[in-house]
């Protein structure tokens, strides 16, 4: 079955959770220009840099638009063009290019589906989660230090095949990271990942309905990443005349949709731009906080109110007399401390793990060896932390410690009156009551890192920030989206609402700093009321180390809270 064609030019643009997609078509469906790009929550601005691209490509000619995809609806309302579903979308592209489809699996940034075409069209998508989809890959992929691309490129010589939970980053990520300690390799890694977004999509998806028959790959993900589509491919058991993989697969709903315009509301391109030159003014829907900062000269205040709590430093090269070692090897981060007899710190590391604890733990003692002068020599050491005996054991050292307790030596370093003491890491998170000098309760964070650091490092790569960047345009953000307390697929759907409504990337970072708080504030530690935190309460962790976390814990709290010079190694303090 063929599409009709008409006598004028259509656009169509699929705006998705992470992509803009465009494709303008001749009258006979011919595509005369197409783009794919991220847009970096910047939807608008990619939107009207594409379309000047084809205006300079085709010129000012007339088109027929139509919009789709998950985040083109309320666009589509303030540009006056027509909004098509998704699904139609694709299912007329389907019709036009491979009418025998029965079945057809899409995988987006953050939306996947399953298109079943026999029978009548039934269409399965995921709903709160974004496990097995683009954005999950990009995450894993920093796990190994690489992209998307990379991964795939990885995944072409792998061996063995791990089982890796895809319901979540969070989940994939403590499968991963023992793997990546044990030595794993990346080929490996790679093609188990790819692996564990293949079983996601059917599990979650198909949920037990057969995928049989003529099967078409469509989306970015299962169009740049062939050893995705090959993963599928081999759980599936497809032959070659199953596999349907068109050329523009990336593009199918730009295309679908541009085929659905029918000529009522003709523009052009030079028109089109205009108006997304012009400011778009869109409707709240997702509430929004109050700013962090009211002024540069209210967070002055609070720079110099923090820069009390120091950490006497000294010069290792100068010092004369005895030292102590603390290292603190966490699952995947380790630091290290050494001090002198007066408390004063003579040496200070912290480095990611990168697949091996022990490796980097004898990195910073080599780098300590190098620079002790022959005036100084360490008389003791110490190790805490997720690899504590590992440390302990392969290094000598004279003890190990307890985590907890060594947090509450270090943080009673700084306040000896510390009833409280919230630990925020990368993957990790504590909150640690003191009662008559001893550590009374300890609460921890489970199966979600929604609050802490891992997860602002995600949402600021995937908005293309660098994590110092991404915390300071927090601070004076007029709107800060409010995410409440929950997980990040939660989030995740929020945020691209928000997106939807112009918030700037400010707000969506200062939203994510209040949210690391609300998610450990009230539900890790399960406050009914901030004023039971306590009275005396010392942050740490290297998460507060953003002024927006530390900040958006003192507006949330109502408390005003001390932060070491040092917050991202105390743990290795634990011989003062």
């Amino acid at each position: 079955m063929s599409i009709k064609t008409h006598s004028y030019h259509t656009l169509g643009i699929d705006i998705g959770s992470t992509t803009v997609k465009l494709a303008l078509l001749s009258p006979e469906h011919k595509i005369l220009f197409s783009d794919y790009r991220r847009h970096y929550a910047n939807i608008q601005e990619t939107l009207a840099t594409i379309v000047t691209e084809a205006y300079k490509m085709l010129g000012d000619i007339e088109i027929a638009p139509m919009i789709t995809g998950s985040g083109g609806l309320t666009i589509a309302k303030h540009l006056s063009i027509p909004f098509v579903q998704e699904v139609v979308a694709v299912a007329t592209s389907l019709k036009d290019f491979a009418p025998q489809t029965d079945v057809a699996i899409e995988l987006g940034g953050e939306d996947a589906k399953i298109i079943y075409f026999t029978g009548g069209i039934d269409q399965r998508m995921n709903g709160i989660c974004a496990g097995g989809t683009g954005s999950f890959i990009d995450q894993m992929a920093s796990l190994l230090k690489t992209d998307a691309a990379g991964l795939n490129e990885y995944a072409k010589n792998y061996q063995t095949i791990y089982p890796i939970a895809a319901r979540c980053g969070v989940f994939a990520k403590s499968d991963i990271q023992p793997l990546i300690n044990e030595g794993a390799t990346k080929p490996d890694l790679a093609a188990s990942i790819f692996q564990a977004v293949v079983n996601q999509t059917i599990s979650g998806l198909a949920c037990g309905k057969p995928i049989r028959g003529h099967i078409a790959f469509l989306g970015g993900p299962l169009h740049f990443l062939t050893e995705l589509k090959q993963a599928f491919i081999r759980t599936l058991k497809l032959t070659d005349d199953d596999i349907i993989a068109p050329k523009h697969s990336h593009l199918f709903a730009a295309i679908g949709s541009a085929m659905n315009s029918e000529g009522h509301e003709m523009t052009s391109l030079s028109k089109l731009n205009q108006k997304l030159s012009s400011e778009i003014t869109m409707e709240f829907e997702v509430a929004r906080m109050q700013p962090l900062f009211a002024s540069k000269e209210e967070y002055q205040s609070f720079q110099a109110r923090h820069a009390k709590h120091m950490v006497t430093k000294s010069s290792l090269a100068e010092y004369e007399g005895n030292c102590f070692l603390g290292i603190d090897a966490g699952s995947t981060t380790t630091k290290a401390a050494l001090l002198g007899e007066d408390g004063s710190l003579l040496y200070s590391f912290y480095s990611n793990n990168n697949g091996s604890l022990l490796k980097t733990a004898m990195k910073a003692v080599k780098e300590i060896y190098s620079l002790l002068p022959d005036s100084a020599r360490i008389v003791r050491a110490c190790s805490t932390g997720y690899g504590e005996a590992l440390i302990k054991s392969a290094l000598m050292l004279d003890e190990g410690e307890v985590e907890t307790v060594a947090h509450y030596y270090a943080a009673s370093f700084f306040e000896p009156k510390v009833d409280c003491i919230l630990d925020i890491g990368g993957q990790d998170m504590k909150c640690i009551r003191i009662k008559n000098n001893t550590v009374d309760s300890v609460q921890l964070n489970e199966a979600c890192s929604s609050g802490c650091g891992s997860f602002i490092e995600t949402f600021a790569k995937s908005l293309n920030y660098e994590v110092a960047d991404f915390a300071e345009i927090a601070l004076f953000a007029e709107n800060p989206i409010d995410l409440g307390t929950r997980c990040t697929v939660f989030m995740n759907s929020k945020v691209k609402q928000a997106q939807k409504e112009g918030a700037s990337v400010g707000d969506i970072s200062a939203g994510l700093a209040y949210s690391v708080i609300k998610n450990a504030l009230f539900k890790v530690i399960k406050l009914a009321d901030a004023k039971d935190l306590g009275s005396c309460i010392v942050v740490q962790g290297g998460t507060f180390y953003n002024d927006a976390v530390l900040r958006s814990f003192e507006r949330v709290s109502g408390r005003e809270a001390i932060r070491p010079d040092i917050a991202g190694i105390m743990g290795a303090l634990e011989l003062l």
